[in-house]
């Protein structure tokens, strides 16, 4: 059973679409060529690999089943794992906390007392449940994930039948209904007599001022009276309701990070994505002894589980939907969050604005004032010349398939399209190791299409003027640390073989990506160097 929902949590869609539905056949956005540039052609072949990148031993790695894969999980690279999950998923925080991290964080804040009273009762850790605080309600204890009363409701968010049945909360659910649904259509008074309180005849002004008033005293009295009778609405309560929850799981798993993704998962979710991956009935109690003898983590379930690995496990955790295969790394991005709010107040403020910059972490991943840019074409032709870009090879069969159109504002400057057919090594060993894992998971069958890669400003700047998805500010594209796919894919099970790639990576901190209306955007950062080592 699952307690809450938590109100911050990511509800992206997926890269490719729902997989029932995966739009077949469609075309990158079609670039507008202007006239060309005369003068002499820069000319420098596409295949031109840079000495020492090897481009078969990366797509090799992709498709090896030992430690040579770096993104392959082993017990001790856990720990460094679970660090970066926590690091990769600490954008949809950034995102969408409301009023911005900072504001919700001193929201949290606020309740500290309260949260270590319920931690120490229930013997569980006070930052991990300070950290779900800012995940599940960022710091506002009269917020429901929903439209009801039954939904995750309050600072901890509690389910309603889940607090009644498995916590025995002071819950009276019928009142609790019927108080929500005053205090929603009370809201929607407030703010039609918000409206009429900005009306230029004084009037309609004056009357809709002493209304506002008389609804706002109205909906302070309704909040009370369902506090009142609904636990999950008064903090401490709730608190320790969180707490009482995480106390039992814990008992039953034997593990606290098990139990801290139960409070999003479910106890019985979560116990058989165990036993699936161990083969074994894990219910009834039995998971406990399981999990002591199998050294079980979460960590482990999660990353050594894939389409090709403990199929079955993957299978129900990526079915969830719900964020809760990922609940436990937001909890550790929420910790760290709420630590350096107390802690560095300012670089919290800074991080937020380079979180907030884009619909990616990729200025986080490469801040602008630290990242070279290649201002034009000659700029770019000398950073292959210095093999800091690498032609993107076409010449061998790694998956992929380059557009016709990759390159085609190149004329306008002097240059041929084949110069802007590169990356940087970390980015070009990723697109080969997605590629072929890619290819791998779906059977040997499909490659992905490559519609963008290393552009310089200028570039970019006259891209902006025909392409509505590019943007006019700081672009990873200038840095030759992206590229793009377009969304168009020989079947639903390439959709899918490449929605695991884009996530596995993306939580591992190598990558993130941004869903765009034709294709996928993929940003590639540091971690990638493991390709290349």
């Amino acid at each position: 059973m699952t307690p809450c929902r938590g109100v911050t949590s990511e509800t992206e869609s997926p890269a490719p679409g729902s997989f029932s539905r995966v739009v077949l056949g469609v075309l990158t956005v079609v670039l507008l060529v202007g006239a060309a540039v005369a003068g002499t052609v820069m000319s420098l072949s596409s295949d031109d690999d840079a000495e020492g990148f090897d481009a078969d031993r990366i797509a090799a790695i992709a498709t090896s089943d030992d430690s040579e894969d770096p993104f392959q999980w082993e017990a001790e690279r856990s720990d460094g794992f679970a660090d970066r999950a926590a690091l990769a998923y600490a954008h949809v925080l950034f995102e969408k906390s409301p009023g911005g991290v900072v504001a919700s964080a001193r929201r949290t804040a606020k309740y500290r007392q309260q949260i270590e009273r319920a931690a120490s009762a229930h013997g569980v850790d006070a930052d991990t449940m300070e950290g779900m605080v800012l995940l599940e309600s960022a710091g506002r204890p009269d917020v429901i994930a929903g439209s009801s009363a039954d939904d995750a409701a309050g600072i901890a968010q509690i389910v309603g039948s889940t607090g009644v049945s498995l916590l025995g909360m002071d819950i009276d659910l019928q009142r609790s209904r019927a108080l929500t649904r005053r205090l929603a259509e009370n809201a929607g008074a407030i703010e039609r007599a918000k409206e009429d309180a900005q009306s230029n005849k004084p009037k309609v002004r004056s009357k809709a001022l002493l209304k506002l008033r008389r609804l706002e005293r109205e909906q302070e009295r309704l909040v009370r009276e369902r506090r009142a009778i609904d636990a999950r609405f008064r903090p401490a309560d709730a608190l320790d309701g969180m707490g009482t929850y995480l106390e039992r799981a814990g008992r039953r798993f034997g593990d606290a990070d098990l139990a801290t993704v139960s409070y999003h998962m479910g106890i019985g979710n979560l116990e058989t994505a165990i036993g699936d991956y161990l083969g074994v009935d894990a219910s009834g109690g039995a998971v406990g002894g399981l999990v002591a003898d199998e050294d079980m983590t979460y960590t482990r379930l999660f990353f050594d589980s894939s389409p090709l690995e403990h199929a079955e496990a993957w299978d129900l955790l990526s079915s969830l939907g719900d964020d809760s295969s990922t609940y436990l790394w937001r909890v550790d991005a929420a910790k760290r969050i709420m630590s350096m709010y107390r802690e560095d107040p300012q670089g919290l403020k800074d991080l937020a604005k380079l979180q907030t910059a884009k619909a990616t972490q990729e200025e986080v991943l490469h801040p602008e004032g630290s990242t070279e840019v290649f201002a034009d074409a000659a700029a770019i032709q000398k950073a292959r010349d210095d093999s800091e870009l690498i032609a993107i090879p076409t010449d061998g069969d790694y998956g992929y398939r380059l557009d016709k159109d990759l390159g085609e504002l190149a004329p306008n400057f002097g240059a041929k399209p084949s110069l802007y057919r590169a990356l940087r090594p970390e980015a070009l060993a990723t697109l080969i190791y997605m590629s072929e894992k890619v290819r791998e998971i779906n059977d040997g069958k499909g490659v992905l299409h490559v519609s963008s890669a290393v552009r310089d400003q200028a570039y970019q700047d006259q891209l902006v003027g025909v392409n509505s998805e590019a943007t006019p500010n700081y672009s990873l594209h200038t840095t030759g640390y992206a590229f793009d796919i377009p969304r168009k894919y020989s079947s639903d099970s390439q959709a899918a073989a490449f929605q695991f790639v884009l996530d596995r990576l993306r939580a591992l901190n190598v990558i993130d990506y941004a869903v765009e209306p034709s294709a996928i955007h993929v940003a590639v950062g540091p971690e990638a160097q493991a390709l290349l080592d």
